[in-house]
């Protein structure tokens, strides 16, 4: 079944973790480097867990693996082999379930664990930009066919659905033609469900210009894609987002945006000023608005997954 319909079927939201990579870096990680977190799954995986193991303290039902940048191509750039490369992959699933599952035996007998569904394991699908490392993610210019980006995606996409993910995060994609490659991917693995999240520029557009609401729409048609939604994008762009996707899918929406800073893909900084409200009460605005999974991306921490939470668990006491 639909992981993400079962636990919409109990729970009114879902909680997803926050942000992977900065979180890293505030914790003394150099993650200036092409492989970005990718390169934590062989240096410090034990950093990994313990990301982890804090957005589920925070309350988070839902984690997302290291595997954003960790693609074939990459690793083996850096002298591994394909098999060793496909092996750390799947050490990023393998890692998060550890996590969740130590964590799930620790509350199992107490009453926290009753307003809140077993945490789910989503590996995270990059997008072929994010390989690139020169911030295409963010533009979608990369010109390549959608039988070119089946190629590219599936070796990993089978290597994170074999190691035991309970769904695929396809995230940060900045055109529909790599969204559609993905889909008919997931058709290649019956029983496999993947949440699509797109890249935005404004309240209307992903990432390469394309309207949100076309893609919601293509998207819709497709019963493997459990949830369609927006995420690395600025909080304002949120409400926005969320009424054109509802509009034009019944699929859950998911969002995840930063905490309102903009990347520079040449200095690899963090620019801006983060969003004036406390990222819980937007959260509860994107709820509002229609989002019925919601966490965090980049610059996001555990205290803002504590904040959703916080609310949260009213709403879905009320549903039980």
């Amino acid at each position: 079944m639909n992981p993400i319909q079962r636990i919409v079927n109990k729970f009114q939201l879902i909680v997803l973790d926050g942000a992977m990579a900065t979180e890293l870096e505030r914790h003394g990680h150099d993650l200036n480097d092409s492989l970005w977190s990718a390169k934590i799954l062989y240096e410090h995986p034990d950093s990994i867990k313990r990301v982890h193991q804090d957005y589920f303290e925070a309350g988070a039902d839902c984690a997302i693996t290291a595997s954003y940048q960790a693609t074939v191509e990459g690793y083996v750039q850096r002298g591994l082999s394909e098999n060793e490369a496909l092996k750390l992959i799947q050490s990023s699933v393998q890692i998060a379930l550890q996590a969740r599952d130590e964590f799930w035996a620790d509350v199992t007998a107490t009453a926290s664990q009753q307003h809140r569904p077993k945490p789910l394991v989503a590996a995270s699908v990059g997008p072929y930009g994010a390989f690139l490392a020169d911030g295409s993610e963010y533009r979608g210019d990369y010109k390549l066919s959608e039988e070119q980006l089946m190629e590219f995606h599936r070796p990993r996409m089978k290597a994170l659905i074999e190691a035991g993910a309970d769904i695929l995060a396809c995230e940060t994609i900045p055109c529909l033609v790599e969204a559609k490659a993905i889909a008919r991917l997931l058709k290649e693995f019956p029983g496999t469900y993947a949440w699509i999240s797109f890249s935005a520029k404004d309240e209307q557009h992903i990432s390469n210009g394309e309207s949100v609401a076309a893609c919601a729409k293509w998207l819709n048609e497709h019963e493997q894609v459990a949830a369609v939604g927006i995420n690395c994008t600025l909080p304002k762009f949120i409400p926005s987002l969320i009424h054109e996707i509802h509009s034009h899918t019944d699929k859950p929406v998911v969002v995840y945006p930063n905490l309102g800073e903009e990347y520079d893909p040449v200095t690899k900084t963090w620019q801006g000023h983060t969003c004036t409200e406390t990222f819980g009460q937007s959260a509860r605005q994107w709820y509002e608005a229609g989002a019925r999974m919601i966490g965090g991306c980049c610059r996001t921490q555990p205290q803002d997954i504590k904040e959703i939470v916080a609310w949260s668990r009213e709403i879905n006491e009320d549903k039980l």
